[in-house]
C-alpha cells in the first residue's frame, strides 16, 4: 500500500526525517501513531517533554527543507519516501524502511532483481578480479549490482557491472565522493546507473553513516557476496543484516593464510552459500523467498496508542535501559506493562535522548 505526497506533506516527511533524535524506527512508530508527518512534527515537542528533555528538540527550519530539496533538484536528483509507489519493494519490505532515499541517475534500477557484492578495501589483485567477473556475469544473466563505491572489492564490483546496471549506496550524500579517486567512477555509474545515500545530497560522510548505509545496500538485495573479508569487518556487518532481513547470504572461501579469507571462511562456517561463481549466486536466488510484505496500514492508518503519560512508567523503563541493546520483549517483560505503554514510552525516552531505537527490535540507553 502507498499514497502520494503533496509539496507540503514531501517538506513535512524530510523535515521529520530530519529531526533530532528520529531515527528509522522512532519515525515509524511516529507516522503509525499520528498517521501524517505534519502532525508528528506539532506532537514532538511534547512527546521530548514527556521523555525528560529540557532543551527544545532540533528540528530543521522549513528553510534547511527547501535548502535540501533545491540541493537535490540542482543536481537532477529525485527524493523517494517511503510511503510512495516509486520507493523500492525491497526497502519497503524492512522493519522499519529508511524513511527516504536520495536517487541519482536511473532509478528504475531499484526495482530489478540485485545481488550485494561487497568486500574488502584492501583487497587482493585476485579478490578483485573476482569481483570484477562475477559482477559482470551477473549482471549479463539480468542481475543489477549494487555495492559500496568503496576501495578494493567495492569499486571492481561496480567496473564489473557498469555496462549491465549498477548502484552505488553512499554513507554521505549522493554527491559526496569517497574516495576521491572514485571520481571518474562515481560519474561513469551516473550515465548507465545510479546513486543513492539517506544523507542531505552534499552531506560528508561519518562513521556513523555507514551502518545505515550498509543495512541499504542489504536491503535492496536478493543476495548478499562478501568476497574478501577480515574478521572484523564493515563486510560482515552487510553479510549479518542480510542474514536478519531474510535474503541470500553466500561468500567467497579463501585460503586460511590471508587474513581477509578468515571473515569469508567464518561465514561458511556459520552457514553461508559456498560461491565460486555466477551459477552458484543464480542457483540461491532460485530459492528466494521474496521480500516480506509490508504492513496494509504502515502509512495510512493514525493508530491510538495507550495513554502512558506516568511518569513511573519511563522511569522504570529508563533504569532498565543499558548500552547492551536488549529486545523490546525484554523491556515489556521487566516493566511489567503492556507492550503499546511500553512502546510509546520509548519513543518518547528516544526523543529526548535518553533511549536508542533499533532496526529488529532492539533497544539500548542513548
Amino acid at each position: 500500500m502507498s499514497r502520494p505526497l503533496t509539496e507540503a506533506g514531501r517538506r513535512d516527511w524530510l523535515r521529520l526525517a530530519r529531526t533530532e533524535n528520529v531515527g528509522p524506527v522512532t519515525f515509524d512508530q511516529l507516522i503509525t501513531r499520528y498517521g501524517e508527518a505534519s502532525l508528528a512534527l506539532a506532537a514532538l515537542p511534547d512527546l521530548a517533554r514527556r521523555g525528560g528533555r529540557v532543551s527544545p528538540l532540533g528540528v530543521p527550519s522549513i528553510e534547511d527543507i527547501e535548502a535540501e530539496l533545491a540541493e537535490g533538484a540542482a543536481l537532477g536528483a529525485r527524493l523517494l519516501c517511503a510511503c510512495e509507489a516509486e520507493f523500492p519493494q525491497a526497502l519497503a519490505a524492512l522493519d522499519p524502511p529508511p524513511p527516504l532515499l536520495w536517487v541519482w541517475g536511473d532509478a528504475s534500477l531499484l526495482q530489478r532483481s540485485i545481488v550485494a557484492i561487497v568486500g574488502a578495501r584492501v583487497a587482493s589483485a585476485a579478490g578483485q578480479r573476482f569481483a570484477r567477473g562475477l559482477a559482470s556475469e551477473l549482471g549479463q544473466a539480468g542481475q543489477v549490482i549494487v555495492s559500496g563505491l568503496a576501495r578494493g572489492v567495492d569499486g571492481a564490483a561496480h567496473e564489473g557491472s557498469l555496462a549491465t546496471g549498477t548502484i552505488a549506496v553512499l554513507g554521505g550524500g549522493i554527491a559526496d565522493i569517497y574516495p576521491p579517486e572514485h571520481r571518474d567512477l562515481h560519474a561513469r555509474i551516473l550515465e548507465t546507473g545510479c546513486v543513492v545515500s539517506e544523507s542531505r545530497p552534499r552531506q560528508t560522510a561519518q562513521a556513523k553513516d555507514f551502518p545505515r548505509r550498509n543495512r541499504i545496500i542489504s536491503g535492496l538485495s536478493r543476495a548478499v557476496v562478501v568476497v574478501e573479508a577480515e574478521i572484523r569487518s564493515g563486510s560482515l556487518i552487510t553479510a549479518r543484516l542480510a542474514n536478519e532481513q531474510g535474503r541470500e547470504v553466500l561468500a567467497v572461501p579463501g585460503s586460511p593464510l590471508d587474513p581477509r579469507a578468515k571473515g569469508t571462511n567464518d561465514l561458511i562456517r556459520q552457514g553461508a552459500a559456498i560461491c565460486e561463481g555466477a551459477e552458484d549466486v543464480l542457483r540461491a536466488l532460485e530459492g528466494f523467498g521474496g521480500f516480506r510484505e509490508p504492513e496494509q496500514d504502515r502509512y495510512l492508518v493514525s493508530a491510538e496508542l495507550t495513554d502512558v503519560a506516568a511518569e513511573k512508567l519511563r522511569e522504570t523503563i529508563a533504569d532498565l535501559l543499558s548500552p547492551t541493546p536488549v529486545s523490546r520483549d525484554e523491556i515489556v517483560r521487566a516493566a511489567r506493562a503492556p507492550l503499546p505503554q511500553v512502546l510509546a514510552a520509548l519513543m518518547e525516552l528516544a526523543l529526548a535522548g535518553r533511549a536508542e531505537l533499533l532496526p529488529g527490535g532492539m533497544v539500548s540507553r542513548a
